[in-house]
């Protein structure tokens, strides 16, 4: 193996090129950092004195945000008020339905099994007059509804019709103060004679001192009546007092029918 020795001027040269890069790397060095210190001093330098602008325009850049996606929640917010209410009504709908349908069934098959001829109806208004106890049903003429008819619901006797229209009746109810009905008791069998007193109860007249009447009993009406038919509820007896000639007794019947709160009646054709 030969070696070439190298000259000096050579080795000179090759020594100050590595010396070069040695020093360019060094300065680049210097460089970066005093760069990298340059932008942290720097943005330190911003956060502090710029702190209350930055903080201003991000409050500004979340209200717009708000302002400019408000209308679109809006509507949002509308739509799913609108589904809540409509899924409460359908709740608090549910429970009436019910018992409506239960209320229409039974009267379907009281009418089915009822020997006499009934015509269903629904009452559709009610007298706001302090001295008559009416309702208007939604059945007429049409209907073959005319004055006269008796009327009467599940529970028992309501009332009679007193005029009637194509499509419409008013139903005078036996708490009227003009009501008459003639009347009997189911178990003695006294007569009498009973009244509307256009509150929630009906006096029965016109009994002897010796009537055989007591609280409990069973008020129907009898064969003597020439508008309704003999046999229909009209209350139970819940108290019995004198007159004061003392000659006539008398009773206190609470009417079968809930007469305030009535919503469908039968009207019986003759």
């Amino acid at each position: 193996m030969v070696c070439f020795p190298l000259s000096k001027a050579r080795f000179f040269n090759v020594f100050k090129l590595s010396r070069k890069t040695l020093i360019n790397f060094i300065l680049a060095s210097c460089a970066v950092l005093l760069i990298s210190n340059t932008l942290s001093c720097f943005k330190n330098s911003a956060q502090t004195t710029f702190g209350l602008q930055l903080s201003f325009i991000t409050f500004l850049k979340r209200e717009f945000s708000g302002i400019i996606f408000y209308h679109r929640n809006m509507i949002q917010a509308e739509k799913l008020n609108g589904e809540v209410g409509a899924l409460r009504w359908q709740l608090f709908d549910s429970p009436e339905l019910n018992q409506e349908n239960i209320r229409l069934r039974g009267l379907l098959n009281f009418k089915q099994k009822s020997p006499l001829s009934l015509i269903p109806a629904r009452v559709i208004a009610r007298s706001l007059e302090a001295w008559s106890s009416t309702v208007i049903i939604d059945k007429g003429k049409n209907n073959r509804i005319r004055p006269g008819m008796a009327v009467i619901n599940l529970q028992g006797l309501v009332g009679r019709v007193v005029e009637s229209a194509d499509n419409s009746s008013k139903v005078l109810l036996i708490n009227d103060s003009s009501q008459g009905i003639s009347s009997i008791a189911q178990r003695s069998r006294q007569e009498g004679l009973v009244n509307g007193t256009l509150g929630a109860n009906l006096i029965m007249r016109y009994l002897p001192e010796d009537a055989q009447i007591a609280e409990g009993d069973i008020i129907i009406t009898s064969e003597l009546s020439r508008i309704y038919p003999k046999g229909l509820l009209i209350g139970r007896v819940i108290n019995v007092g004198g007159g004061f000639s003392g000659i006539n007794r008398f009773a206190v019947v609470k009417p079968a029918a809930q007469l305030a709160s009535i919503e469908e009646v039968l009207v019986i054709i003759p």
